[in-house]
């Protein structure tokens, strides 16, 4: 099986390379050369697929059984992929996300593929857009297309969320035994997968015709408030989180750039159902207990000189006094 990954060093890519690699698979990743390279194993191509032409030109005399296109974020980039690949390989996957749903809560609590995607974010209406060029080209016999929609997804080489940002001081907070800030009252919903496992149904997925024309949530079952993420986080790091809630437009008003991640998605539920992507693809099954991964992320955060000092976070401590200044008391998660 010879499989082309769009991307290749990010986060997930690395869980796919793993799985597709135990796979048998030939695999080549295409990248602009900005990080790390793959294993020996990988045979690797430069390039930037943000010049439509030289990109679309790479691959004129190439052949893939599968590609998986992990860096495209707009429709025009979804339509450069199709004129590369359309009749030169069996099956493209997208990897879209779990933003194009919007955050309307179901009826039933858990999101599945045929809940209506109305995004809010710009990073969730570019997704959608490109979804919709896939499926078209799908439609059209280009090749076989499939999406797959990841939620929260983590691991070695990345940082840990909490529910304010991509890379908080919450947790060496927690580390010190200080209070940290939570939206809400803790008890909104929230899924985290490791990257090992969400690579896993990406790498299943190809060449399986059940897959074909399909959407897939590529999370973990188990569903978390934030109150147990916290509390989770800080038992592997052998502490205990002590919570501060507070209104989510409180927090995003002190600074709308920084906590974006809260402003446009983790004040809401994001509970998401895999049992689709399960049935279909039966290896698909999440094995990395959320401890246990947060746990190796974090060390992997040390081990690169990533961890950050809160010492040096003025406004998230500010924001703290005033609460405790209120007569806020925080809470153990």
């Amino acid at each position: 099986m010879r499989v082309l990954i769009i991307g290749g060093t990010g986060l997930i890519s690395t869980g796919i390379l793993k799985h597709l690699l135990a796979r048998g698979a030939e695999v080549t990743v295409f990248n602009r050369g900005k990080r790390a390279g793959p294993p020996p194993n990988v045979k690797s191509l430069r390039g930037d697929r943000g010049n439509f032409s030289e990109f679309e030109r790479q691959f004129q005399n190439e052949r893939f059984d599968a590609v998986i296109d992990m860096v495209c974020f707009n429709p025009e980039q979804a339509e450069s992929s199709v004129r590369a690949f359309a009749g030169r390989c069996e099956q493209l996957i997208f990897c879209s996300t779990v933003c194009t749903y919007g955050v309307k809560v179901p009826a039933s609590i858990l999101v599945n593929e045929d809940f209506p995607q109305e995004p809010i974010s710009g990073y969730g209406k570019g997704k959608l857009a490109a979804e919709q060029v896939f499926r078209r080209a799908n439609e059209e016999r280009k090749f076989h297309g499939t999406i797959i929609r990841p939620s929260c997804t983590y691991g070695p080489g990345g940082s840990l969320i909490d529910q304010l940002e991509f890379n908080p001081s919450a947790w060496d907070r927690v580390e010190k035994g200080l209070p940290v800030l939570c939206a809400g009252d803790g008890l909104g919903l929230w899924q985290a997968t490791h990257r090992d496992d969400c690579g896993k149904l990406f790498a299943y997925a190809a060449l399986n015709p059940k897959t074909y024309g399909q959407d897939y949530n590529a999370v973990r079952e188990e569903v978390l408030t934030w109150r147990d993420y916290y509390r989770r986080v800080a038992s592997a790091l052998g502490k205990t989180a002590h919570l501060l809630f507070v209104p989510a437009a409180w927090v995003i008003k002190h600074d709308p750039e920084r906590f974006g991640l809260l402003k446009e998605i983790t004040q809401y539920h994001g509970a998401y159902t895999s049992k689709k992507a399960r049935g279909d693809v039966p290896e698909f099954r999440c094995e990395i207990g959320f401890e246990q991964g947060a746990g190796e992320t974090l060390a992997d955060v040390r081990s690169r000189n990533a961890w950050r000092d809160s010492s040096t976070d003025a406004l998230y401590q500010s924001m703290v006094d005033r609460v405790l200044a209120a007569g806020v008391e925080a809470v153990e998660a």
